[in-house]
């Protein structure tokens, strides 16, 4: 019991360290957007910041501790933003791996979102590193707040762990919040790259998917540097 608790608080001062650092770095939006993380096994229970608090004044004990399968969670009167309630009581519902779940309008992912063919291609080490990882759903129908748009999101993921999001943003999903917080962090420099090179109006040096699959399959003995990084991050946003 100890150790669960101990756990969920590491898990806390993580995903809200999190929020800080997100803005720190630009990339949060007003008061809006959301990120997430599973404390059951099943995934179902988990973590979501308040409606409408500034990511830069989350702190552990602000999180909420939701259950994806309540039905009356929008009538609380703590209740969660419709819309990261649609996006990630869904995720969390159908997906158990999704343990982390990080929702942005970042400025470059949102910009190749925006394009009529928003594909990341594999051009350099940080576009080679989403090869194969990205799903996109390209089926925008404004603010998601229904549940049947919450269950089509959560489909459009697949067994992919990065949804780029037609007309809208970003979201991943990862085992730890430093793991997808690393793929944000990398996400958002592969777009902006691609939103250059794309500027440019010249033709694209595309790499080969031998070559791509092989720089992918590479990033995967730098898994330490998620941790690390993190650690780095967090000591810049004390709360």
């Amino acid at each position: 019991m100890r150790d669960m608790i101990a756990s969920e608080a590491a898990l806390r001062d993580d995903l809200a360290a999190a929020f800080r650092i997100t803005h720190r770095l630009g990339w949060s939006e007003s008061v809006g957007n959301h990120f997430s993380a599973a404390l059951s096994e099943d995934g179902k229970r988990f973590l979501l910041n308040p409606r409408w608090q500034h990511f830069a004044t989350i702190g552990p004990d602000d999180l909420l501790d939701l259950h994806s399968d309540d039905t009356g969670v929008l009538d609380r009167p703590d209740a969660p933003d419709a819309s990261a309630w649609c996006i990630h009581g869904a995720i969390h519902r159908a997906l158990p791996r999704a343990r982390v779940i990080l929702h942005v309008h970042s400025p470059y992912a949102t910009a190749l979102a925006c394009l009529a063919d928003p594909t990341m291609l594999p051009l350099d080490n940080n576009t080679c590193r989403f090869f194969g990882r990205v799903a996109y759903d390209l089926d925008f129908g404004g603010i998601a707040d229904a549940e049947e748009e919450g269950a089509r999101i959560a489909g459009s993921l697949g067994d992919k762990d990065v949804l780029l999001m037609g007309n809208h943003g970003v979201t991943f999903i990862a085992p730890t919040v430093a793991a997808a917080f690393e793929d944000l962090y990398f996400f958002e420099k592969a777009a902006q790259t691609m939103i250059l090179t794309r500027s440019t109006g010249q033709k694209l040096a595309v790499l080969s998917d031998a070559v791509a699959q092989h720089t992918a399959e590479g990033w995967r003995s730098y898994a330490g540097m998620a941790d690390r990084h993190f650690a780095w991050q967090k000591a810049q946003v004390p709360l």
